[in-house]
């Protein structure tokens, strides 16, 4: 039999509903950098291309137990001392966790989707925001749940509309997410909006997803987990040493489950996922304990070059015409919205950005949001100079874009 005439081998419909814009369109990027036009990649939330260092003792850490022949599996929660650094450094921030209510991951990334695949069935429903980051969706759609967006407000620093979040829960709704700090828009929820989540996650039974991976990354110093505000609501907090930490290749994150036993069954859901997919990284665990138990003296210096390249973007793309934005409070990523001619949409604009000046932005239906609003996402984790020049040619292409 000739394989040439056979028919291809068929995947599976869930495939379908997976998309990942964040990096997709990257191939575009290659066919630019192919034709001869230097890239500058502003799509992705990586701070070592830009020069940016993993703390050292870090390194150390991970070397230290590779050398200690601290390379076989670890348990499936994770080695003991680092979840009790985690535990720990929940307690110094004010909130109660238990070691034994910790699991380490691969990434923040894992723990969300160990989460979801013990939370929801296929139809269930999971509020997530809008815009969102998409591993979210990607994850829903392989379990055959559903997304259902809630509303944050530009015009209002993209603080959440509690009003349509109320008026999404249904009988299916499994799961509330908050992305505080928010990733891919910058903004830092108050205390009343964090309270109500909660309070709705409580009041309704099912559980506030808590994905905190920017909490070391507030302008103003870090930012308080959100269970901190109502230790007994069902929650679930997720960080790891990807951005704070400037670590993201290393895929050494941490979940912690909330203390109510009303969450007991999750937490046992969980770890019985775990198990399954064996352990995380094991000597990267190692780094955990580093990264929680001794000097944080860099989160200051990295903090601090981040508010200055904050300030920068929101300036330079504020005195764009047709660009307004919102400027961020932490973390590296800004939302600006461009004016878009009638027909046109966000992807047209960052396509014809990309081709123009080789600048690769994310289009803002890559995070859920209409391509016809004319959003983009913007990593600013360039040094001030470049990044000066980079808006300088966002400026002419826009000029162009909409002449």
């Amino acid at each position: 039999m000739n394989p040439q005439t056979m028919s291809p081998i068929q995947v599976a419909s869930r495939v379908h509903g997976f998309s990942y814009a964040i990096r997709n369109i990257v191939a575009e990027a290659l066919k630019v950098e192919a034709a001869g036009t230097r890239v500058r990649y502003l799509n992705i939330g990586d701070p070592i291309p830009f020069g940016f260092k993993t703390p050292p003792h870090l390194i150390e850490a991970v070397e230290r137990a590779m050398r200690d022949d601290q390379n076989g599996y670890t348990p499936s929660t994770g080695i003991q001392s680092a979840r009790e650094a985690v535990a720990a450094d929940f307690v110094a921030r004010g909130l109660n966790i238990d070691a034994d209510r910790v699991l380490l991951t691969a990434g923040t990334s894992e723990g969300i989707e160990l989460a979801l695949s013990a939370l929801v069935d296929a139809e269930d429903e999971v509020l997530i925001p809008l815009p969102t980051y998409p591993l979210y969706t990607a994850v829903l759609a392989k379990l055959g749940a559903r997304a259902v967006y809630y509303k944050t407000d530009p015009t209002n620093g993209w603080m959440p509309d509690l009003d349509h979040i109320r008026s999404l829960v249904s009988p299916k709704t499994r799961a509330l997410v908050a992305i505080n700090p928010n990733n891919p828009t910058g903004a830092i929820y108050p205390e009343a909006t964090q309270r109500a989540m909660l309070e709705l996650a409580s009041s309704h039974g099912f559980v506030l997803l808590a994905d905190e991976v920017y909490g070391d990354l507030g302008y103003d110093g870090p930012v308080p987990p959100m269970g901190l505000l109502d230790p007994e609501a069902p929650f679930i907090s997720f960080s790891s040493l990807s951005k704070a930490y400037l670590a993201p290749g290393w895929r050494a994150g941490w979940m912690a489950v909330g203390a109510n036993p009303r969450m007991d069954d999750v937490l046992a859901a969980i770890k019985k996922l775990a198990d399954g997919r064996v352990c995380s990284n094991g000597p990267m665990q190692a780094a955990i304990l580093a990264a929680l138990s001794n000097d944080r003296s860099h989160l200051q210096v990295f903090t601090k070059a981040l508010r200055e390249r904050a300030e920068l973007t929101s300036s330079s793309l504020n005195a764009i015409d047709g660009i307004k934005c919102v400027t961020p409070s932490a973390a590296f990523y800004a939302m600006p919205q461009v004016s878009l001619p009638a027909g046109k949409t966000d992807e047209d604009y960052v396509l014809g950005l990309l081709r123009s000046t080789g600048v690769l932005c994310v289009y803002g239906s890559g995070f859920g949001l209409p391509a016809e609003g004319g959003f983009f996402r913007v990593v600013f984790l360039a040094d001030p100079k470049e990044l000066t020049e980079i808006y300088e040619l966002i400026s002419t292409f826009t000029n162009q874009f909409l002449n």
